[in-house]
């Protein structure tokens, strides 16, 4: 099997997980994290959704996210793999020092983790489309990231859409985003795990493993949503 046909195989594997039902024990998680939700104190929820507006305003209209120089155009899809994954792991090493240290200092350090754990990960969503081949100084670029950002962060009833928009990504004329549509799902997705990071005595190894989890679930996602529209491109 060629390296092309077995990603083929894998993104097809990745779909059909993202569009699964939810188990019993998610629905269950759900129900739980809604109430807790319902709990957490009004200044946790104003920085996160602050810091997620300043960091959707920043994705379309900023600069200081385009930091891959390298010239990736002469590499194999399988060596853009490699190399974005390798990046991954850079950045997941980033996010848990980040959030093992913000975790360690209490409840002030706990809330500024939020901002930079955004920006740890629009910085790898930039730097991994770069390397698939993707111009992200253009702008339909850059809203595409933010939307495979929201596919990652989504709840089940909004990743068909979502999943269907990236799809069809070369053929919309797509310039904008809810952002707060966006911060939502973002908030539904992270709160109760990073609530934890929040408790004193175990909020550094909860901010960590949480940050490194993290990454990791956006870099699948990345990953596959980019490898989908270089397939489909190949195919048409």
């Amino acid at each position: 099997m060629s390296y092309e046909r077995k990603v083929e195989f894998e993104v097809q594997q990745w779909k059909t997980k993202l569009l699964r039902k939810s188990s019993v024990f998610e629905r269950v998680s759900k129900r739980v994290q809604n109430k807790i939700n319902e709990k957490i104190p009004e200044k946790i929820h104003v920085v996160v959704t602050e810091s997620i507006k300043k960091m959707v305003e920043a994705t379309l209209h900023g600069s200081n996210l385009t930091t891959f120089k390298k010239d990736t155009s002469n590499l194999s899809l399988e060596e853009k793999d490699k190399l974005v994954f390798e990046t991954l792991k850079k950045y997941q090493k980033a996010a848990a020092i980040e959030g093992a240290g913000t975790g360690a200092g209490g409840f002030a350090l706990s809330l500024a983790d939020f901002p930079l754990l955004l920006g740890i990960k629009m910085k790898f969503l930039f730097e991994a489309a770069s390397i698939y081949g993707f111009n992200t100084k253009k702008i339909e670029e850059r809203v595409f990231l933010l939307h495979l950002f929201q596919l990652a962060f989504s709840s089940e009833e909004k990743r068909p859409l979502l999943l269907e928009k990236i799809e069809a990504w070369d053929q919309m004329n797509e310039n904008n985003i809810d952002w707060r549509v966006f911060q939502q799902d973002y908030r539904d997705f992270i709160d109760l795990v990073k609530l934890f990071q929040l408790l004193p005595g175990i909020g550094a190894v909860v901010g960590g493993v949480a940050n490194y989890k993290l990454l990791d679930h956006l870099g699948e996602y990345a990953m596959n949503g980019f490898r989908l529209r270089i397939i489909k491109d190949g195919n048409e």
